[in-house]
C-alpha cells in the first residue's frame, strides 16, 4: 500500500508476535507493537522544530498498528484536535469531519452564528443605547432631587400644621384651611410621581424596544447554536469493522437507551475529535485491519489533571465508550479486565460474631458493579448468610489489594461507619512507586473532585475539590529506580493515593501499574497492609495487618 500516512517499522519487528486480540482501548497494557510505533512517531515529532512550543503544552497521540490488503505490517498516527491550527498533516490520518474547512456546512453555519453576533455587539455597544442610559440615569438624578427638595417642603409644612394645631385653639376656618393645604401637598406629591413615571416611562420603552432586538438575536443565536451543534452530531459518520455506517448522534441515543442512561443520548463537545476513533475511521475506510492501539501524552500536563511525558493512557470514557463501543464491532477486542472478575477467593484474617476483615484480591470489585456482579461483598455475604443489615463498612478500587472489614448486623455497621467518618480508623497503604522519591517522609494536602469528562479519573482543584490528606514515609528505594511507601491517608478519597502519588504537586511519580495515573502493567502495586479501629462491641483496639502479596 502506498500511502503517507502508512508508515513502515524502522525497527526489526518480525520476531514481534502479533496479538491474539484487539486492543480493549479503556484499560490495557500497550502491546510491543504499539510501543515501538509511538517511540517512532515520537521521534517524528520531537523533529518539528515548527511544534515544540505548542507540544510542549500538552497534547494526546495515538497509533493504530495495521495490515494492509497483502499483509505488509504497519502502522497509523494521529492526535487529537488540531495542530498547529491544523487538522490535515500528512503524517497523521484525517479528521472524520473537516471542521477546519471553511466551505463546510459547520463553518458556514458558525459565519451566520458570527453575523449575528456581530449585530448583537453593534446594538450594545450603539450610540443611540449609550444616550438613552445616559439620559435615563441624568433624570433619575433631577428626579430624586426634586423630590427631595419637594419632600422637605412637604415635611416642614406637615410639622408647622402640627404645632399649629397643638398651640392654639383655631377656628373651623383655619382648620378646614390647613386640611386643604394638606391635601394639595398630598397632591401634589402625587403629581409630582406620575410625572416622573411618565417621563422614564418613555425613554424605557425605548430601551426596552431595542433590548428586545437584542434579546431576539440571542435567542436565534442560541437556537442556531443548537442546532448546529446537533447537526454537527449528524455529519459526524463513523463506520465499524462490519462496514456498518452511523452518526455520533445517533450512536450515543442508542448507547444511553442501551444502558439506561438518558444523560448519556447527547455527546459531548469535541466527540470524534480524540485519536482512537480517527484511527480506526481512517482503517476502515482504506480496507486496513486494525491489530492493536494506543493511546500517549506528550508534553506538560493539563492543570489539575495527571498526566506524564510519553505514559500511555486509556481512551476516554465520556467521548468515546459510546463511539468505541460502536466502532469496535466486527473485532475481535479483548475483554474489558474491569468486567472480569479476579479468580481468587477472599481470605478472612479476622472474624467473630460483629465482624469480619478479609483480604481482597487485586481485580476484585468490592461490591457488585454494573458490568459485574461478582465482588467481595457478593463472596461474603454467601460465606455469611447469617450477617443482617448493611455490611460493607469501606471499600477499595478494584485494583487495590489489601484490608475490608465487613460488619454483621446494623449496630455494628453504624458504629464502624462513624469510626470511619470521624477519622477515628487508622489505615496504611503499601506502594510501589515508578520513580525515586527524594524526601523520606512528608503530608499531601492536595483537593480532589472526580474529572467530569473523564470518569472515573479524578483531578486536583483547590476551588472546587474536597481536602484530601495523605502522610507518607519512605520504606526503601530500589535499586532499579523505584520506591516502596507506605501511605497513611487522613481523608478518604476517591483514588486519593494514585493522585496524591502521580500528581506533579503531589510527589509526581504514579503507582506501579496505574494505568489511570501511571504505566500500565500486571497489577496496580497498592496494598492496604494495615488497619486499625476501635471493636464496636467490645472496645478492644484492634490492629490488623496483612503483607503486600508476592
Amino acid at each position: 500500500m502506498i500511502d503517507e500516512r502508512f508508515h513502515s517499522f524502522e525497527d526489526d519487528v518480525t520476531d514481534v508476535a502479533l496479538p491474539r486480540q484487539f486492543t480493549w482501548p479503556f484499560h490495557y497494557v500497550p502491546h510491543r507493537l504499539c510501543v515501538i510505533a509511538a517511540q517512532q512517531v515520537q521521534r517524528y515529532v520531537s523533529s518539528r522544530i515548527d511544534w515544540v512550543v505548542e507540544l510542549a503544552e500538552g497534547k494526546m497521540l495515538g497509533v493504530l498498528v495495521v495490515t494492509d490488503a497483502d499483509g505488509q505490517l504497519g502502522f497509523l498516527a494521529a492526535y487529537s484536535g488540531n495542530l498547529a491550527g491544523r487538522n490535515d498533516h500528512p503524517y497523521f490520518v484525517p479528521p472524520i469531519y473537516d471542521l477546519l474547512n471553511p466551505e463546510s456546512e459547520f463553518r458556514r453555519g458558525e459565519r451566520e452564528i458570527v453575523e449575528i453576533n456581530n449585530k448583537i455587539d453593534s446594538l450594545e455597544q450603539s450610540e443611540e443605547l449609550k444616550l438613552l442610559h445616559e439620559r435615563r440615569s441624568a433624570m433619575i438624578v433631577d428626579q430624586d432631587a426634586e423630590y427631595g427638595r419637594y419632600k422637605q417642603e412637604f415635611d416642614a409644612a406637615k410639622e408647622k400644621r402640627h404645632a399649629m394645631r397643638a398651640a392654639a385653639q383655631l377656628t373651623d376656618e383655619e382648620r378646614e384651611a390647613l386640611l386643604h393645604e394638606s391635601q394639595f401637598q398630598k397632591a401634589e406629591l402625587k403629581r409630582i410621581r406620575k410625572r416622573h413615571s411618565e417621563q422614564l416611562s418613555d425613554i424605557d420603552s425605548k430601551l426596552a424596544e431595542l433590548q428586545g432586538e437584542i434579546n431576539e438575536l440571542r435567542c436565534k443565536r442560541k437556537a442556531m447554536s443548537e442546532a448546529l451543534q446537533q447537526r454537527l452530531f449528524e455529519l459526524y459518520v463513523v463506520q465499524n469493522a462490519h462496514g456498518e455506517w452511523q452518526s455520533v448522534g445517533k450512536i450515543f441515543s442508542d448507547y444511553a437507551i442501551q444502558t439506561e442512561r438518558p444523560h448519556l443520548s447527547v455527546p459531548p463537545g469535541g466527540t470524534g475529535e480524540c485519536c482512537a476513533p480517527k484511527l480506526l475511521q481512517y482503517a476502515y475506510v482504506n480496507g486496513l485491519l486494525p491489530v492493536c492501539m494506543a493511546e500517549f501524552w506528550w508534553g506538560a500536563s493539563p492543570a489539575g489533571e495527571v498526566r506524564h511525558h510519553g505514559h500511555f493512557y486509556p481512551a476516554c470514557r465520556s467521548k468515546c465508550l459510546p463511539l468505541l463501543t460502536f466502532m469496535l464491532q466486527g473485532l475481535d477486542v479483548e475483554s474489558n479486565q474491569l468486567a472480569v472478575s479476579s479468580c481468587d477467593d477472599i481470605e478472612e484474617l479476622y472474624d467473630d460474631e460483629w465482624l469480619t476483615v478479609v483480604n481482597k484480591p487485586a481485580g476484585m470489585l468490592s461490591e457488585p458493579g454494573k458490568l459485574l456482579s461478582d465482588s467481595v461483598l457478593t463472596r461474603f455475604k454467601t460465606r455469611h448468610p447469617e450477617a443482617t443489615g448493611p455490611v460493607l463498612v469501606h471499600r477499595l478500587d478494584q485494583e487495590t489489594s489489601g484490608l475490608l472489614v465487613f460488619a454483621k448486623d446494623k449496630t455494628t455497621h453504624k458504629e464502624l461507619q462513624r469510626q470511619f467518618a470521624e477519622h477515628e480508623v487508622r489505615k496504611k497503604y503499601m506502594a510501589l512507586l515508578d520513580g525515586i522519591v527524594e524526601p523520606d517522609g512528608g503530608i499531601i494536602d492536595l483537593p480532589l473532585r472526580q474529572n467530569a469528562a473523564d470518569r472515573p479519573r479524578q483531578m486536583v482543584d483547590f476551588d472546587d475539590g474536597k481536602r484530601a490528606v495523605t502522610m507518607y514515609e519512605v520504606l526503601e528505594r530500589t535499586t532499579d529506580g523505584k520506591t516502596w511507601v507506605m501511605f497513611s491517608p487522613v481523608t478518604g478519597r476517591t483514588h486519593q493515593l494514585r493522585v496524591h502519588a502521580s500528581h506533579l504537586q503531589g510527589l509526581g511519580i504514579p503507582i506501579v501499574g496505574d494505568m489511570l495515573y501511571g504505566i500500565a502493567a500486571d497489577r496496580l502495586m497498592l496494598h492496604a497492609t494495615s488497619i486499625t479501629f476501635m471493636h464496636p462491641a467490645t472496645g478492644e483496639q484492634m490492629t490488623i495487618t496483612c503483607p503486600f502479596p508476592q
